[in-house]
């Protein structure tokens, strides 16, 4: 990795977290474990890739990090969210998450499903009311619809439905794309939308190639996701490896082989960086971000 995108990534990664800690609600606030739960899954560690894509994103357009933490938070609430629902016995029955143990197995089933529920409401209080964000109600209500169709039937929920649905089927290069544009696309674009609404007068012709360069790495991110699955090991992995495979999913490896997702890979790279082609050096982290993405090791 780059020195720069190695040194960048563990600025907003400590960003990100120390305003993720500020926010969530106290542990000692109740109710207490619920708070304990929501802090348990949040504050864990990860890779924090879509906060780092809304600042990423803020560099580009000259939007100060101090504008963009409150959006970076609420996008990393509902994905951690999504997580921790993910893992519970319902949906892929997992026990390993970022190294630690899901938040089901650290607490109980009932509890992951309300500390889910609670990180869900949270992300979108924080796009209400955060003192720190200064665009006005407007664009603010953009960012709450944004935030909402990216997390729903329309966007991620309904692509983890469809993950539900596909298990044992064999489905095609279209129809497995539709699935991951929905259920790890849509957030991943909405990391760097909520960006573009931070700020007045965004061009709209630099809105939509930001857009169409994060519909691009939202989707070699899954094609990564399941060549990992594949290639890695679970302590690297810090969740069970194989476990796609085993459950019987559709995966871009299985369709299409291990040399052939790495290629996909490889060209969704490519058009990713050719929507940065408008850009110049300010969004030299996009681009060094979509390098990272599929030659990362979990």
């Amino acid at each position: 990795m780059n020195q720069d995108l190695k040194t960048y990534l563990s600025t907003c990664q400590a960003c990100v977290e120390n305003a993720l800690s500020q926010r969530l609600p106290s542990t000692t606030v109740l109710p207490l474990r619920l708070h304990e739960a929501m802090r348990y899954s949040v504050l864990n560690g990860g890779k924090r890739m879509r906060p780092m894509l809304t600042y990423a994103t803020g560099n580009v357009l000259g939007i100060s990090p101090d504008e963009l933490d409150a959006i970076a938070c609420a996008v990393e609430c509902i994905h951690v969210y999504s997580l921790i629902h993910d893992d519970l016995p319902a949906m892929d029955d997992d026990d390993l998450r970022r190294g630690k143990a899901t938040c089901h197995k650290a607490f109980d089933e009932a509890t992951a499903i309300l500390a889910g529920d609670g990180l869900q409401a949270f992300a979108f209080e924080l796009l209400a009311h955060d003192a720190t964000i200064t665009a006005n109600a407007h664009k603010r209500l953009e960012m709450i619809t944004c935030l909402a169709k990216a997390s729903g039937s329309q966007g991620m929920v309904g692509g983890q439905a469809i993950d539900l649905e596909s298990v044992g089927k064999m489905l095609t290069l279209p129809e497995l794309e539709n699935m991951h544009i929905h259920k790890t696309g849509a957030l991943i674009r909405a990391s760097v939308v909520l960006a573009t609404l931070a700020k007045e007068n965004v061009d709209p012709e630099a809105a939509k190639k930001l857009d169409n360069y994060a519909k691009c790495i939202g989707l070699s991110f899954q094609v990564k996701d399941d060549i990992l699955d594949e290639e890695s090991d679970t302590q690297t992995l810090g969740k069970t490896q194989g476990k796609d495979k085993d459950n019987n999913k559709p995966t871009y490896p299985a369709l299409l082989g291990l040399a052939g997702a790495k290629q996909k890979a490889q060209e969704l790279h490519e058009k990713a960086l050719e929507n940065l082609a408008h850009f110049g050096d300010e969004a030299n982290l996009l681009r060094e971000l979509s390098l990272y993405i599929i030659q990362r090791n979990h």
